[in-house]
């Protein structure tokens, strides 16, 4: 965990933002995003897509596809937060997987060779993605065996986003020498969204939805959909002034003046989360300083701004 250096004084003014926690429903809704539980059958496009009718919303978009077999953590962004739900693209990935081996082999040689696809492997995307076909490192975190069933072997795998597990999977089996397949998988961790208690089906969603319809009670609705600002949890952060906020809103690059404070644990090219003294989600960058280096400067552009999620005018213009 990072700790915070603190840079400057800085106070918020109540009339301008919103703790993402007391947004009114249906601004909650629009910048919301679903921890959904992928079932197996439907592609993720149609989960989006059954999620926008269900809620009535302009726009929804996934972060991190899973092959229609696959169910799962499914993160689910909602109008506003679906530029949000990009910055899990990259982030670290957890699955259970069921892997079939196509002859009997001993449980030391599955084990040894499971230790050997830890660390840095080479990846090449299988034939039906949507990436171009190119030998890719990936870094896979931990291997843990679950259970060995005489051909099946469950496992539990964390890994670097665009690991294509099926592919693992037949990698393990050609280095064995007897070949395997994935015959099931499940995602339990995408970035900071995972298996926990907001985890939601397409069911909780619909009957929460209903129950705020018809009889006025959102706080299901609120337990169903989440701020947008989990998208970025894992991301270092820094905290800007009110009067900063709109600048970066037009797009402008953050510069030393408006650092309020900081994660300790930044490193020059990270992406970085801008945030409101209130805890929004304004923008994300890349960071042309060291936490240590940001924390010193007096003046200077510190993050060049690559994407912003909040709209200009949400706090007022102090700029030029």
């Amino acid at each position: 965990m990072a700790d915070l250096l603190i840079k400057a004084e800085g106070e918020t003014d109540p009339n301008y933002g919103t703790f993402p926690d007391e947004r009114p429903i249906e601004d909650h809704i629009k910048r919301g995003i679903i921890n959904l539980d992928k079932p197996s059958g439907p592609t993720s496009h149609e989960i989006d897509s059954w999620v926008k009718r269900i809620l009535g919303v302009e726009k929804t978009g996934h972060g991190g596809t899973l092959d229609p077999k696959v169910t799962g953590v499914l993160p689910i962004g909602i109008d506003y937060a679906t530029r949000a739900i990009q910055m899990l693209l990259g982030a670290d990935k957890e699955y259970v997987c069921l892997m079939h081996l196509h002859e009997e082999i001993s449980e030391t040689e599955i084990r040894n060779i499971l230790k050997e696809f830890q660390g840095k492997i080479f990846q090449t995307p299988p034939l039906k993605s949507a990436v171009k076909r190119e030998m890719r490192v990936r870094n896979i975190y931990y291997v843990n065996i679950l259970e060995i069933d005489g051909q099946d072997v469950l496992f539990k795998i964390g890994c670097e986003g665009g690991t294509y597990i099926r592919k693992y999977c037949h990698d393990v089996g050609e280095a064995l020498g007897i070949g395997a397949h994935m015959a099931e998988l499940r995602r339990t961790k995408s970035g900071p969204f995972e298996e926990d208690k907001t985890l939601t089906t397409l069911q909780d969603l619909t009957d929460a939805y209903h129950i705020w319809k018809e009889e006025g009670d959102e706080s299901l609705i609120r337990d169903c959909i989440l701020p947008m600002e989990l998208a970025v949890k894992h991301l270092p952060k820094i905290i800007i002034r009110d009067s900063a906020v709109d600048a970066v809103c037009h797009g402008a690059d953050l510069a030393a003046g408006g650092v309020v404070s900081l994660d300790d644990n930044i490193k020059t090219d990270d992406t970085v989360a801008i945030m409101t003294l209130k805890g929004e989600l304004v923008a994300a960058g890349e960071s042309l300083k060291t936490s240590k280096e940001i924390y010193k400067a007096n003046k200077g552009i510190v993050i060049d701004v690559k994407k912003v999620f909040m709209e200009p005018e949400t706090y007022p213009k102090m700029w030029k």
